[in-house]
């Protein structure tokens, strides 16, 4: 019985201590996080620039509402360029790796997040499972 009581006490110590920190974050850490969530909710417009440092030129420019995303590609170094061009309408990019192009993203217009509100979404689809019901005679 001490045991399971030592454990309770280390989790609830432990949880204790990271909602500690989350409270700590400072106000640039909450608002870039709420920008990124913006962002990932294709809220904010963004002009994303591919160029070539070698030939100091252009090579691509996406601009929308659009959501970039190295990190489900980081092993293979590709970048994906997810864009919302109109009501459940999408459209996804990818440029591969290079030694001599870099990108980078710009916000075209400030956007009002607060600092001291930070938000969680969750998408209905994602938490509540497609369930069929199947009835037939025996």
């Amino acid at each position: 019985m001490k045991l399971r009581t030592k454990i309770a006490a280390l989790v609830l110590a432990a949880g204790l201590a990271a909602a500690g920190l989350t409270a700590c974050a400072s106000d640039a850490a909450t608002v870039s996080k709420n920008l990124s969530t913006e962002a990932e909710q294709f809220r904010i417009e963004r002009t994303i620039v591919f160029y070539n440092g070698i030939t100091n030129t252009y090579i691509a420019t996406v601009k929308g509402r659009c959501s970039v995303d190295q990190a489900e590609n980081l092993e293979s170094g590709t970048l994906a360029v997810t864009c919302k061009i109109g009501d459940d309408q999408y459209i996804k990019d990818f440029l591969g790796p290079s030694d001599n192009v870099t990108w980078f993203s710009l916000q075209e217009k400030p956007v009002d997040v607060s600092v001291y509100h930070y938000e969680v979404l969750f998408k209905p689809e994602a938490v509540i499972p497609d369930l069929r019901v199947e009835t037939g005679q025996q």
